[in-house]
């Protein structure tokens, strides 16, 4: 068995020929910029790439594939250079419809062993979405009926960012998600937190207490590549081996999710659209206690607290979450700071998780050595982000 790190939610900005695939990604964000940088700069052994049903995405792949650095596996999954495994998946935007006839729209991450099966279901998809090139575009179908489509192509499924305040499954639709899934809702094995949310808050809610959590970074920009990300205890980097660690299978596992603290995520804490401000009064009577106003985007931490159903309590199969903070997010830090780092200890995850207090000083100096290892071990003051803006660090 061997310990390998996983980001599962990366996303495409453009394709090879410049057409735009997530709006708001940048567009150095190609799909063999994405492998590069994880081969060469972050690290990360498994790296699921979520827009991969684009058409244009697809003729980037196949040539890809052409060039002599990746083969596909008969496992599942391309590896590049002989140690990055690539998971092609889609991120599909579903429609939901509560009780009350209220609707509401969740993200869910669609993972698939090989090429053919994410050209079938893009061909399929392209029924119910009205532009299949971009990213994340809403389908006209349920979470209920779209992990049927994915299942027919050998894929499976994973509901993303489960808590965020827009295109989430608790944030924007409902407050269980078996009453969605239904009698299916066994098929659902893991969700992914999302950057505001943690294993603690997500634990008081009960029927996820037989699920597993991943944490992804969700990346728009190649440097936030990493920002959360998974070490799993597989035999080999494929895409079986990944899905079985997922599913706790044959021994494989997750042995920790690494994740920001939350309230460094854009939504930890509710927000006045009014005054622009965090606003720190408890629910259920959210308002304002700078300007008054009701005007009001609900953070993760107060949306947790209105729908959970327990204290907190994980099962014991739960793996570890470790907070911990990119260099990016280091105060202190710069870009040719990381560039030194980088160049001396070759990537992100070996200075975030192996180097010592005393090689890190004998490069940067005494004073850059303590931020950054008080800061992989969460001795850091953190300001709450909400509102689409990220919580600041700083040092006691």
């Amino acid at each position: 068995m061997i310990e390998t790190f996983a980001d599962l939610h990366v996303h495409i900005g453009r394709s090879e020929n410049g057409k735009p695939i997530k709006i708001t990604g940048a567009r150095s964000l190609q799909f063999a910029n994405i492998a590069e940088e994880c081969y060469s700069r972050k690290g990360i052994d498994v790296v699921g790439i979520i827009d991969c049903a684009s058409p244009y995405v697809i003729e980037d792949i196949e040539n890809f594939l052409k060039k002599g650095e990746a083969y596909e596996l008969k496992e599942g999954g391309i590896i590049y250079k002989d140690k990055v495994c690539i998971i092609l998946g889609s991120e599909v935007e579903t429609s939901e419809k509560n009780k009350n006839g209220k609707t509401g729209s969740a993200h869910n991450l669609c993972y698939f062993p090989h090429l053919s099966d994410i050209k079938a279901f893009s061909k399929e998809m392209s029924t119910h979405i009205h532009n299949i090139t971009l990213s994340t575009q809403r389908s006209n179908i349920s979470g209920y009926d779209l992990i049927d489509i994915v299942e027919k192509y050998n894929g499976y499924l994973i509901p993303a960012h489960v808590f965020t305040p827009f295109k989430s499954y608790y944030g924007n639709c409902t407050d269980r998600m078996e009453k969605i899934f239904k009698e299916k809702y066994d098929k659902i094995f893991a969700i992914e937190l999302g950057l505001s949310a943690d294993t603690y808050i997500a634990d008081e809610i009960s029927e996820l207490s037989n699920k597993n959590f991943i944490t992804d970074s969700d990346a728009h920009s190649l440097p936030k590549i990493a920002r959360e990300y998974n070490k799993l205890l597989v035999k080999d980097i494929n895409f079986n081996e990944v899905f079985k660690a997922i599913r706790m299978e044959d021994g494989r596992k997750i042995l920790c999710n690494y994740g920001l603290d939350p309230k460094l995520g854009k939504y930890n804490r509710s927000f006045c659209e009014d005054c622009n401000k965090s606003i720190q009064t408890p629910p259920p009577a959210l308002k304002c206690d700078k300007c008054g106003g009701t005007n009001i985007t609900m953070g993760v931490y107060d949306r947790i607290e209105i729908i959970k159903d327990q204290n907190s309590t994980s099962p014991e199969f739960r793996p570890k979450y470790n907070y911990q903070i990119p260099l990016q997010f280091m105060p202190g830090l710069g870009n040719k700071t990381i560039e030194k780092l980088l160049n001396t200890f070759g990537n992100e995850m070996t200075i975030l998780n192996k180097v010592t207090f005393d090689d890190l000083e004998s490069v940067v100096g005494e004073k850059l050595a303590k931020i950054i290892d008080e800061s992989r071990n969460g001795k850091v003051h953190i300001q709450a982000g909400g509102g689409g803006v990220y919580g600041k660090v700083s040092m006691f």
